[in-house]
């Protein structure tokens, strides 16, 4: 066990946000499918490299083609750790149910990250869409990768950072393209746009990011990744943010919207925007227990008594018998 790091193995229909545990520390059991935030995108779009700057740390596996080949479930808890091993138990745990070279999985693997750095939430890293099979990979390897996605974003609960690189033409975004499809609304998708630094000189991601292209209702956050450079030279992810910071700011196109561009600011969104999402969530199990208690819901067995209507039969019929046989003890 890594000091400060769960990891644990979940099976699929276990796959919520565990977030559950505040009923479990109250002594209830609520069948909540409580809010999540999935991060979908094409391969090497930044998806990891977003996670690792909400994080602070360098701790997911990388290399080229396909990396996530297993849905991660990362709840993120504000309060110290340590990241050393972290890495290894990722790949170690992929390896073990998806072998070592290109298979994956739909078997999550669950972790938890206690970190000072973080604002608590719970996203879930998704393989990266793809269309030619490499390594060991199936030939049906896109649709099984696109199955493994729905079984996530098409959940109503389920907000999706749709990822999408700024140095490719966001018509052909294959994230924009699944969030389109599951979410026509756009009530759940927000847009990311990453590699703003890699953009051809004397092009920019402005009308993107002022939503006036393929405007989403949510609108779109750029953020600046570490180079893949940056990464080998093990350059600090708070040095990273600084320079994001700095770019933003600097840049005569986006420098309009530095307030509302970079990692911060998306921490700060998903966090209220989940917050949003719980507190909605938790209104309307309220009322769906209220409405049990009441006997009026929408689930209520008609071969049996429930809700009220049992408490009623309880005290009125059940609980004065068992008085008067308690009664009856005593007297003897």
């Amino acid at each position: 066990m890594i000091p400060g790091v769960e990891l644990t193995v979940l099976p699929r229909s276990l796959v919520v946000m565990t977030d559950m545990d505040a009923f479990s520390a109250i002594g209830q059991n609520a069948n909540l499918d409580l809010p999540q935030i999935a991060v979908v995108g094409g391969q090497s779009a930044g998806k990891s490299s977003v996670l690792e700057n909400f994080v602070g740390r360098d701790f997911l596996p990388r290399g080229s083609g396909i990396v996530t080949r297993r849905p991660l479930v990362l709840q993120l808890m504000n309060c110290p750790t340590d990241f050393d091993e972290v890495r290894q138990e990722i790949e170690a745990e992929t390896d073990r149910i998806t072998g070592a070279n290109k298979g994956i999985s739909p078997v999550p693997i669950n972790l938890r990250v206690y970190s000072p750095n973080v604002l608590n939430l719970t996203l879930v890293d998704l393989p990266g869409m793809t269309k030619v099979p490499v390594g060991d990979q199936p030939a049906d390897i896109e649709s099984q990768i696109r199955e493994m996605l729905m079984q996530f974003v098409t959940k109503e609960n389920c907000l999706m950072l749709a990822v999408s690189p700024a140095n490719s033409d966001l018509a052909n975004s294959d994230a924009l393209k699944i969030a389109k499809e599951v979410d026509p609304q756009g009530m759940r998708t927000i847009g990311v746009i990453t590699k703003l630094d890699l953009m051809d000189e004397g092009t920019d991601a402005k009308d993107i990011l002022e939503n006036k292209l393929l405007p989403l209702r949510r609108g779109y956050i750029g953020v600046v990744n570490r180079s893949q450079k940056d990464i080998d030279g093990r350059k600090d992810i708070n040095a990273a943010i600084a320079a994001e910071r700095k770019f933003f700011l600097s840049h005569p196109a986006y420098r309009h919207l530095a307030e509302r561009m970079g990692t911060p600011y998306l921490q700060k969104v998903l966090n209220q925007v989940g917050k949003v999402y719980c507190s909605m969530m938790v209104q309307q199990f309220s009322v769906d227990f209220e409405k049990c208690i009441e006997g009026s819901g929408d689930q209520i067995d008609t071969a049996e008594l429930s809700g009220g209507a049992r408490i009623n039969r309880i005290f009125h019929e059940r609980f004065p018998f068992e008085l008067v046989k308690v009664g009856a003890l005593q007297s003897t």
